[in-house]
Order: C-alpha cells, then structure tokens, then sequence
C-alpha cells in the first residue's frame, strides 16, 4: 500500500504489480495484492506474472485495460498468454525473446518481434495492445550491448510503429554511479523510440530526464 502511494505522489503513469516468491500461492496472493494497490491508488497497472494461472486470476478482477508483462517470442509462450491478452482485451509487453533467448543482434531482436506481432494479429490483438521491450542488458559485461539495444529500438519502432518500452537500470547493473548512467540510458533510448520507460518515479534524476527529452524531442510544445 504504501508503495503504491508513493509511486502515485511521485508521478508514475502505471504501476507493475508482481508477487512471484518462491512457494507462494501466486494466482492468490496477486489478486489480494492488486485490491490493495486498487485501493490506495487510481493509475492503472501492469500485470506482471509468468504464470497463467495468476494472470487469469487478475484480469479477471480488474476493471479496466490491464497491461501485462509480459510475452516472449517462445512458441509455447505466444500460445499460453496471447489468448488471455485477446479474451480480456488487454495490452501486453512483448519481450524480444525468441526461441534461442535474447539475439546478440539487433536484426535477430526485430525478427522477433515481427513474429510476436504476426501471431497477436492471428488472435485479433490489435497493435495499438503491443508493447515492444527490445532488452536492456548490462554494459559492465558487454559494451557493446547497449548500441545493440538502441539500435533494435529505433529499427522495430521504425518498421512496427509500436509503443515501445524499457527497463533503462539494467544498462548499469554493477556499475558506480548508476543513476547517472540511467539517466543518459534514458535520455537516449527516448530518443530512439520508447515512450513508455520502466524507471523507478522517486528517483528525481530519472523524472526530470523524461520532462526535459519530451521538450527536446517536440513532445511538450511550448515547454509547457
């Protein structure tokens, strides 16, 4: 409860909803938890379950357009969840993850999501419901990863013209100074093409990043 308010206070758009700990009744325990976020908050909020069973048991409760996180480019997984996302009418996250794991390419990362999006237009999701996650992986163990994920950003945002979206802190995992190299994440994955980034809303840096690229990039005319 009181990190939904919090997150609320600081001007977050969403709020992610996850329970998976280890033993616990998932499909329970992610139903008590979105009443009491329900309860201390009116923003809309994302799903975040592995299991069917549990995202079920939450769109069944939730009154609106829920988004869940999230669907990779696994066959197995396109046919447990993009049913669920078409019978609720909800948005899903797309991660671009296929059968192999995460490509080491950008071209094997809009592949697919080409793929994930031809298979939620066979189930008649339409792509407006799409929310594109190209991956953010750490540059402390690879630095050219972060070039890769910008690079696939801009190339699927092109080709699909989807919302896409972004978890920019995984960029500086075991790294000093992380929230200044979030923010540059940040600032240059906005400028590529996500307008839906996963940040934590009480870190000031991270806000102020957004507010100031949506005046640089035209999305805030007039600075207003």
């Amino acid at each position: 409860a009181q990190e939904a308010r919090s997150q609320t206070e600081a001007g977050a758009h969403m709020l992610d909803v996850n329970v998976g700990v280890a033993g616990g009744d998932e499909p329970r325990l992610i139903v008590e938890a979105m009443r009491v976020v329900m309860e201390n908050s009116d923003l809309p909020l994302c799903i975040d379950s592995a299991n069917p069973q549990a995202l079920e048991a939450a769109l069944q409760i939730y009154p609106g357009t829920a988004l869940v996180n999230s669907v990779t480019g696994e066959d197995e997984k396109l046919e447990r969840v993009l049913p669920l996302i078409a019978k609720y009418k909800a948005a899903v996250v797309c991660l671009c993850i296929g059968q192999e794991g995460i490509p080491a390419t950008a071209e094997g990362r809009l592949a697919v999501a080409k793929k994930i999006a031809a298979r939620a237009a066979s189930y008649g999701i339409p792509r407006e419901n799409l929310v594109f996650d190209c991956l953010c992986l750490a540059c402390s163990t690879d630095p050219s990863s972060v070039r890769t994920t910008l690079d696939a950003i801009r190339m699927v945002h092109t080709e699909l013209g989807t919302n896409m979206t972004l978890g920019v802190s995984n960029a500086s995992f075991g790294l000093p100074e992380r929230i200044k190299l979030n923010v540059a994440m940040l600032t240059m994955a906005l400028a590529n093409g996500v307008n839906c980034p996963i940040i934590d809303p009480t870190i000031a840096e991270g806000r102020q990043a957004i507010l100031a690229s949506d005046v640089l990039l035209g999305r805030d005319e007039w600075a207003m």
